[in-house]
């Protein structure tokens, strides 16, 4: 006994203090941390492009500084606000409002099927979802502004060609997070689906959409909100909406008109984002 218990006490605790599948004697060798020069050379490179970036488009601190005079005296003219214009722009407002709201819904539910398209895990052939991804990125490489522009001059002038806009980026951008999500959703239930002899439609409708359902409501609310500060500004083109009153104050410089449109739309824009993110904090 008094043997075994000497033993035991010089008895080396291989599985405490080691990393996993080290020996006795093995020595564990980690990765070193970045050097300092390592760190000098990035803040080269970073900069070097930065003046180049300035060089070519003939950036300079010196106009930047030069036109402060100019932006505090167009400040002073839009100050204090023309408070009697509010009445005028509450229609155009709502306008943009319901534009947001339309064409948020339209671009979720078509964003639907598009995201399940490009869902590598769910489609079987990299022919269907790679070409489908491509179609998605060219969607979202043309900037909602120039998708206004086209739709006005297929539609004329009014409501209809910003919500069509607004749908159109919609798409992009809620297909684009639903499809990564539905990369990392957990695959079990489904192969146990698949092994029951459940079909498609199945396995998406009772295996994908309870995991996805949350998420995917908060991309659209955050969808939402970006679209009704796009809307705010689509009128621009004649693609209705509060721009419109944008386009008319700023061209006969009625900059105090101007301002009552801008502290109107911050307002918009806060209270809509304070709602979304409750509701996102509610979901997730």
């Amino acid at each position: 006994m008094k043997g075994q218990s000497g033993a035991s006490l010089h008895t080396p605790l291989t599985g405490a203090g080691k990393e996993p599948g080290s020996g006795p004697g093995q020595v564990v060798n980690r990765p070193k941390p970045p050097g300092r020069t390592k760190h000098l050379l990035t803040l080269v490179i970073i900069l070097l492009l930065l003046w180049a970036s300035a060089k070519q488009t003939d950036a300079s601190f010196g106009e930047l500084f030069g036109g402060f005079p100019e932006m505090w005296k167009l400040i002073k003219e839009m100050f204090p606000p023309r408070w009697t214009y509010f009445d005028n722009i509450v229609q155009g407002m709502l306008e943009t409002i319901r534009m947001a709201l339309i064409g948020t819904t339209i671009g979720a539910f078509i964003a639907i099927p598009v995201s399940i398209i490009c869902a590598g895990n769910l489609m079987p052939s990299r022919w269907i979802y790679y070409p489908a991804r491509f179609v998605l990125n060219l969607i979202r490489t043309v900037p909602d502004l120039l998708l206004a522009a086209l739709f006005v001059a297929v539609f004329g002038l009014g409501p209809i060609p910003g919500i069509l806009a607004l749908a159109v980026f919609s798409v992009g951008l809620i297909a684009k997070l639903t499809y990564e999500t539905l990369e990392t959703i957990d695959q079990g239930p489904l192969e146990a689906m698949t092994a029951v002899g459940m079909n498609r439609i199945q396995l998406i409708v009772y295996g994908v959409v309870p995991q996805l359902a949350a998420q995917f409501t908060s991309y659209v609310l955050y969808a939402f909100e970006i679209n009704v500060r796009a809307a705010a500004i689509l009128g621009l083109v004649g693609a209705g909406g509060i721009g419109l009153y944008y386009e008319a104050t700023l061209g006969f410089l009625e900059y105090d008109k101007t301002s009552v449109i801008i502290l109107f739309t911050l307002v918009i824009v806060l209270i809509i984002d304070y709602v979304s993110t409750k509701l996102r904090e509610k979901l997730l």
